[in-house]
């Protein structure tokens, strides 16, 4: 089969005619007004619905979609232009859509140019340095205006050549996504593989020889606390971990710092001793995580570290992974009040299993190898994802640079 190279050898020897966008197409604005939403209708895309156009919710009446002059229709290109600038999306649905100031629509003469070859060049190296050049970056959210739109330069080779072109980024757009889908089906059937063997693991209800202790005479149980924000000597220049909720989220839950940090004047007494456990029992209920540096954290958490009675007898790592059952608990144990928290006093007399420490030690190695291999897709996931991309840029980029044809 001919590829592009040989076709444009073929074709456009001499090289490929340069045209701004506004001589191969019509372009459009997007209403001006904050729409009046219903609860169905006529779907209303915005530059946020730019992936996925359809998927939107958010509908305008038919009646308001009536006044719309320009109504986008197959084979047209929507753009974003205000805040986010230079994505693209093909009307490719028989489906009415209504579309706001952020986006502009451009009505390509498909004689000349191709709608999937539009979007691909737009949203090449060369068209982001055309749209760029044209860009209000002093503007507050940055935007091009209207006007400019048509001035920005692509190339446009003969028709045959846009359509291979596009033929070749559709099927490494396909390929990418379906990797995506394995990869993204691999980890949740680790992480549910993983899951199940935690529970059976921590579950003793069978055995006769293991020892248990209230929690609560197991863990010193302190709650966390924010020192008052109004005071900058508490704040300024701090490099005392402070966890919240926001470090687990974006960090995991074995936790050596965080994102904020405090310094001693604003710390009551001591700071909580590392390899301390945090769990949160307002707010978020249910998440913990296990913290391996002397620290605070908000009052979200009550702290938990193990008694000096117990400090050879109880596997820290061990305590850890049992916390996932106890998040499961808490979660079932909620008081509501003016706002929700676990019932505390349950909670401490909750029995914390304490096997052998051999066995701790056992479970301990079992749980960290499948979290090492969890930890590993998770984290090989968005990697691959990001070689993918710049993989896929790389080739779009260079199939669409060309010698530029001499007037």
């Amino acid at each position: 089969m001919t590829g592009p190279l040989e076709l444009i050898d073929e074709l456009c020897p001499d090289g490929v005619e340069y045209k701004k966008l506004g001589d191969v197409s019509k372009i459009y604005d997007g209403t001006h007004q904050t729409p009046k939403y219903t609860d169905n209708g006529i779907k209303f895309v915005s530059v946020e619905n730019i992936e996925d156009l359809y998927a939107s919710k958010k509908y305008i009446s038919v009646k308001d979609y009536e006044k719309y002059k320009i109504k986008p229709q197959i084979n047209d290109v929507l753009m974003t232009r205000i805040g986010s600038i230079g994505i693209c999306a093909v009307i490719e649905k028989d489906e009415p859509l209504a579309y706001y100031v952020s986006l502009a629509l451009i009505r390509p003469d498909i004689k000349v140019v191709e709608s999937k070859y539009l979007k691909y060049a737009i949203e090449s190296l060369n068209g982001r340095k055309e749209l760029y050049k044209r860009t209000l970056v002093n503007a507050v959210p940055i935007k091009i205006n209207m006007g400019d739109i048509g001035k920005i330069v692509i190339p446009v080779p003969p028709l045959e050549i846009q359509r291979e072109i596009v033929r070749i980024l559709d099927k490494f757009t396909e390929l990418t996504a379906e990797l995506t889908a394995e990869l993204t089906a691999e980890l949740t059937a680790r992480e549910q593989q993983y899951e199940y063997y935690r529970r059976e693991l921590l579950n003793f209800d069978d055995r006769k020889d293991i020892n248990y202790i209230p929690l609560g005479k197991a863990f010193e149980m302190k709650n966390g606390y924010t020192p008052s924000k109004k005071i900058k000597e508490y704040w300024q220049d701090g490099t005392i971990p402070w966890f919240r909720m926001e470090d687990i989220r974006l960090h995991g839950h074995i936790l050596s710092d965080s994102i904020q940090h405090i310094t001693m004047k604003g710390v009551k007494g001591k700071l909580f001793p590392a390899n301390s456990i945090i769990l949160a029992t307002t707010a978020t209920i249910g998440e913990h995580a296990l913290l391996i540096a002397d620290s605070l954290a908000n009052q979200q958490f009550t702290f938990f570290t193990k008694c000096k009675s117990l400090m050879d007898k109880i596997n820290t790592k061990y305590a850890y992974y049992y916390f996932y059952i106890i998040d499961e608990w808490c979660k079932r144990n909620v008081k509501i009040s003016s706002f929700a928290s676990v019932d505390m006093e349950k909670l401490k007399k909750l029995p914390f299993p304490v096997p052998p420490l051999a066995e701790q030690q056992r479970i301990v190695d079992v749980l960290d190898r499948f979290d090492a291999i969890c930890h590993d897709l998770t984290a090989g996931l968005p990697a691959e994802m990001t070689a993918r991309q710049k993989q896929y840029e790389y080739y779009r980029d260079k199939l669409l640079t060309f010698k530029r044809k001499e007037a």
